[in-house]
């Protein structure tokens, strides 16, 4: 039997399969305007390649996971991550995933979620928030990251997203350079992330989320953090991956 575990976020959906203990296959889609249509696709394309109800067990997690109608059970994110993301660190601390609505601490002991914390309803410090920035600024994520590697400090004082978003259009006006705009949307970030953190502190930092294999935010966290930051390509996954654990 096949393990499916399939986490529809706000922005991507992540499907895992796992067999025998070991990820087997992984798919990246955006979410698009219906998450239950996303969802269709997904069960589609695990179809062509013989896994299906017949020799699966799903298990839905995420935004819209009460989408996605083939699914053995839904499960909370919050619970997923924190088993997907024992699994891939097998370590104890605290999980860091910055989403595209909602960014969450979660403090791991043993693999069982001890405590965790997520951001309000601001999409501040969130993959939403660089989003609205790349755009504005015509750059893609990891042109963001290698121009902030080059800019000046600067600070994006606003808390909301709609105000930083003036913030930097009135910079862009006064002729900041981009790398330092860069800068200061990158540590606007790592600033709010950080100070949701402290609230689940631990010795131990794992990055989850679509941000997992950004080298530079992650050396930022861990500077802001006074701790190395983990991370692997698989991170990405983590909520998928622990709702595939859990079809087991």
């Amino acid at each position: 039997m096949y393990q499916v575990g399939i986490d529809i976020g706000s922005s991507a959906a992540k499907t895992a399969v796992m067999n025998e203990g070991e990820v087997v296959k992984t798919i990246l889609l955006n979410t698009g305007f219906s998450s239950r249509s996303t969802a269709e696709t997904i069960y589609e394309m695990l179809e062509k390649e013989g896994i299906n109800k017949e020799n699966a067990k799903y298990v839905a997690t995420g935004y819209g996971r009460v989408s996605v109608p083939y699914a053995d059970s839904a499960v909370t994110e919050i619970t997923c991550h924190g088993k997907g993301a024992h699994f891939l660190f097998q370590e104890d601390g605290t999980v860091i995933d910055i989403g595209g609505q909602d960014t969450k601490g979660i403090s791991l002991k043993k693999g069982r979620v001890m405590k965790f914390i997520m951001n309000d309803k601001c999409s501040a410090g969130t993959g939403k928030f660089l989003e609205v920035m790349t755009n504005r600024l015509g750059l893609t994520q990891n042109e963001l990251s290698d121009l902030a590697r080059k800019g000046r400090e600067i600070t994006i004082s606003s808390m909301c997203t709609v105000f930083a978003e003036s913030e930097v259009i009135s910079l862009i006006g006064n002729g900041t350079p981009r790398e330092d705009i860069a800068f200061g949307v990158i540590e606007s970030v790592v600033t709010k992330v950080v100070q949701l953190i402290s609230q689940v502190p631990g010795e131990k930092y794992f990055l989850t989320g679509g941000l997992c294999e950004d080298a530079y935010i992650l050396e930022r966290l861990a500077l802001a953090l006074k701790s190395p930051v983990k991370s692997v390509p698989l991170a990405r996954f983590a909520g998928a991956i622990g709702a595939a654990l859990l079809a087991g």
